[in-house]
């Protein structure tokens, strides 16, 4: 059975628009391919391990081809099951709200736990790292409050989505798709965008589900 995660980075619930344009994907989704599964991944829900000084050790004793032990051990193994279930799906929704002009702390918190060695990565002394997250395809929630692609330099700078797309394609995914709704505060009338983004979503969640129902066949 194809598995779409949802991962939301936003601790707004229903005053998220992120959120709530990740809804309305995966209502899409899955009226159009109800046989198909939806896990939705809270990171703010106290699953997602910190990746602290034991497990960072740990990561460096898996470079040099060594079995972390003790509390390294007990880390690794943290990460491996957040992991496990970022990895078990076929498609991916990530929403990420704009932070300080980047993403959320938690959703690099999530970036840290699952890129590791042999996990989300290869690595080649000589030819560099590869992407291990192979036939996968995800779509991203962009939104912020003031920042806009048209607006001048005063109203923030585009940290979010250039970060996380290149991080989805340095670990394999290369098929993409964004939401975007963004300013959503700072403009006279954000109606008509929240209205596009809205019909974006619906249509990427139908797109989405295709895919699935094509895998299941």
């Amino acid at each position: 059975m194809t598995t779409l995660l949802h991962i939301s980075a936003s601790p707004r619930g229903d005053d998220s628009h992120s959120l709530a344009l990740a809804r309305t994907f995966t209502d899409a989704f899955a009226e159009a391919a109800p046989a198909a599964s939806v896990d939705h991944w809270d990171l703010w829900d106290g699953s997602l391990p910190a990746f602290g000084p034991d497990a960072a050790r740990a990561k460096m004793r898996v470079f040099a081809g060594e079995a972390p032990q003790g509390a390294e051990e007990l880390a690794w193994h943290r990460a491996r099951l957040a992991f496990e279930r970022f990895a078990a799906a076929d498609l991916y929704l990530f929403s990420l709200p704009m932070w300080n002009s980047g993403v959320p702390y938690i959703a690099k918190q999530f970036i840290d736990v699952v890129s590791q060695p042999g996990w989300v990565f290869g690595f080649d002394v000589e030819l560099g790292y590869t992407g291990l997250l192979e036939g996968k395809r995800a779509a991203v929630v962009y939104t912020s409050a003031v920042y806009g692609d048209e607006r001048p330099p005063a109203f923030g700078s585009d940290f979010q989505q250039p970060f996380f797309d290149g991080w989805l394609r340095w670990a394999g995914v290369h098929e993409i798709d964004s939401i975007e709704f963004r300013p959503n505060l700072a403009v006279g009338d954000p109606e008509p965008a929240r209205l596009a983004a809205h019909a974006e979503a619906r249509r990427l969640g139908a797109e989405f589900a295709l895919d699935a129902r094509a895998a299941a066949a």
